[in-house]
């Protein structure tokens, strides 16, 4: 009575467990993303580490398909540590070597991957951007480098539209028949103010209006949508007011699996869910009789599932046998 839920119509792409994704984007990107790994699906989840503006995400898939690109141009040594600005800070590393390294293998997993996968996922989750005054390059990340090396801005939507067209129509030249999914992460980026946070949610948002519109093979998740207006109210935050909580994630989880998943995806999820939680399941003896025929029983139907649906279940085997007494 007191909510406006949102009802999202089915989607055409049904996907299935073998449906190629990658994930890319801000932490939300990521949450979806680990839902569908956890739940065996073939996922790539963000490759470059959370990246936030619509700018870096266009320039690393540009990259990922083989266009020449600068990257390498970008580094910087902060601490002792060298950095990327176009990539996350989780893949930093004490040497420079290592770091192009690490770009070049990401590179070729996202290209390898983008080559198999039926959806790419690009969660946005802000319009502010921040320019190196040494590079005049848009970055992914300040890498908590001094404020004074950039200039923060808010990238305008048309500069943007038209950025993201032309990344947009490169991937398809790559990938003729990769279906895109645009959200907008409902993840409030209160730091740049609450007024700044509306109105570069708001560019996102009409970003995403005009790519769908514009194109067959782009889509739109309203998970921005179901944060502000079916679930509106601040139960459903963390402590920092800001992030979703875990209740929120599940149901906006629900959404996009009733949206997106074929049928016979669906009825896996609820057999894995029940799978995932006998194999979460600690006794209080586990010695006893009765815990190891539980360990048995879950054994057969695990390999079941795993013939079944095909699966590589080989981790969760080795976890179950290893409470067997011989």
């Amino acid at each position: 009575m007191f909510r406006t839920e949102l009802h999202i119509p089915v989607s055409d792409l049904a996907l299935n467990l073998t449906s190629g994704i990658v994930t890319m984007g801000s932490c939300f990107a990521e949450v979806i993303g680990n839902r569908l790994q956890q739940n065996k699906a073939q996922v790539l989840v963000n490759p470059f580490g959370t990246i936030f503006n619509p700018f870096s995400v266009n320039k690393l898939l540009r990259a990922t398909i083989g266009e020449a690109h600068t990257l390498a141009d970008h580094l910087v040594q902060h601490n002792g540590i060298w950095y990327a600005y176009d990539l996350h800070s989780s893949l930093s590393s004490p040497s420079r070597d290592t770091l192009l390294k690490n770009i070049e293998e990401r590179l070729a997993l996202t290209r390898h991957s983008l080559q198999q996968a039926r959806l790419l996922i690009i969660t946005l989750g802000t319009s502010v951007g921040y320019r190196s005054k040494s590079t005049g390059e848009v970055v992914a990340n300040c890498h908590k480098i001094p404020a004074r090396e950039f200039n923060r801005e808010l990238l305008p939507l048309n500069t943007l539209l038209d950025d993201t067209n032309q990344a947009l129509e490169e991937l398809w030249q790559f990938n003729p028949s990769l279906q895109v999914l645009y959200t907008v992460s409902p993840v409030r980026h209160i730091k740049e103010t609450i007024e700044v946070n509306s109105v570069s949610k708001s560019i996102l948002r009409l970003l995403c209006h005009e790519l769908s519109t514009a194109h067959t093979q782009a889509h739109y998740f309203p998970a921005f949508e179901i944060m502000m207006d079916d679930l509106r109210d601040y139960r459903f935050y963390g402590r920092d007011m800001v992030h979703p909580t875990e209740v929120a994630e599940d149901y906006i989880w629900e959404k996009f699996v009733h949206a997106y998943l074929s049928e016979d995806f669906r009825e896996f999820l609820k057999a894995w869910e029940k799978m995932r939680r006998a194999i979460a399941h600690r006794p209080f003896h586990p010695d006893s009789e009765a815990h190891q025929n539980f360990v048995k029983t879950t054994l057969l139907q695990l390999q079941e599932l795993s013939t079944r649906y095909k699966l590589d279940t080989s981790a969760e085997e080795k976890g179950l046998r290893q409470q067997l007494i011989s």
